[in-house]
């Protein structure tokens, strides 16, 4: 996978996005200002850090992608499918930790944008980071997938709002499945199973994995079936396990909830 250093700090890119023009970066937890537990890069507001901290940590993320971090835009995700539209930028408010508190966000699991002033921002410590960008309209997104994120499909509802509003066809679209928790560490109950048969059929044994009386989700494989029904045929995965690799990236599960989060940003050019 590559991964690279900027400022001092260390993400990781996709081939394919990089070279269609998508500026991005999935940030390990490395070059930050946070103390254990969430040391160092944290970008979650909602697990006990400092407002402070995590707003220099994500200013740092910006620079480190010579984005403005005035045009960092941030939702409160709650594990659903609703869409965030972010166009236009206003500048950084008097306190930028202000943003970051997590009443003055929209309730959302994705972020789209058409313009190169906004910085789409979104954090994870597990679920799915998955990037969408458009060359063809010029439009970029991220979505969180959660197991219920990705059983109410938020990749393939983002699409469709990227249709609705820029015009996008999923057939000219890039995209990028990024460091998550790995089937083999993803056990899930007898309701999770179901509700993934309802919405997988004949393909949940492509996603449900068995082994010696337990059960594990592949939301890795998921997403990208997602993804590639919804058209999308340009699909990049990540072989990262947050689980496997607590030095580089937070793992909600493998710290048993005691840890930060990592940050995903993606913008386009000019920004």
């Amino acid at each position: 996978m590559p991964f690279t250093f900027s400022e001092g700090i260390e993400y990781f890119y996709f081939d394919g996005l990089h070279a269609a023009g998508l500026s991005h970066g999935i940030f390990t937890r490395r070059g930050g200002v946070s103390p254990e537990p969430w040391g160092s890069l944290n970008a979650g507001s909602m697990v006990g850090d400092s407002p402070d901290r995590v707003a220099e940590n994500l200013r740092r993320a910006c620079r480190a992608l010579s984005r403005d971090p005035g045009g960092l835009r941030l939702v409160r995700q709650v594990h659903g499918n609703d869409v965030f539209v972010a166009s236009g930028a206003a500048g950084e408010p008097v306190s930028f930790a202000e943003r970051l508190r997590p009443e003055t966000m929209p309730g959302a699991d994705a972020i789209i944008t058409d313009s190169p002033a906004v910085t789409p921002a979104m954090r994870f410590a597990d679920c799915v980071p998955i990037l969408l960008y458009d060359p063809v309209a010029g439009a970029a997104g991220i979505a969180h997938a959660g197991w219920r994120g990705t059983l109410l499909d938020v990749a393939g509802r983002t699409l469709a709002v990227m249709r609705q509003q820029f015009g996008t066809d999923p057939a000219d679209v890039v995209a990028g499945i990024g460091p998550c928790i790995c089937a083999g560490h993803y056990e899930v109950g007898p309701e999770v199973v179901a509700e993934v048969e309802k919405i997988f059929g004949e393909g949940s044994d492509e996603v449900i994995v068995s082994d010696d009386g337990r059960t594990f989700f592949d939301l890795k494989a998921a997403n990208r079936m997602l993804l590639a029904a919804a058209g999308v045929a340009s699909v990049e995965v990540a072989d990262s396990c947050t689980v496997e690799e607590p030095a580089r990236w937070f793992s909600h599960r493998g710290e048993s909830g005691k840890t930060g989060r990592f940050a995903v940003l993606a913008g386009l050019s000019g920004g």
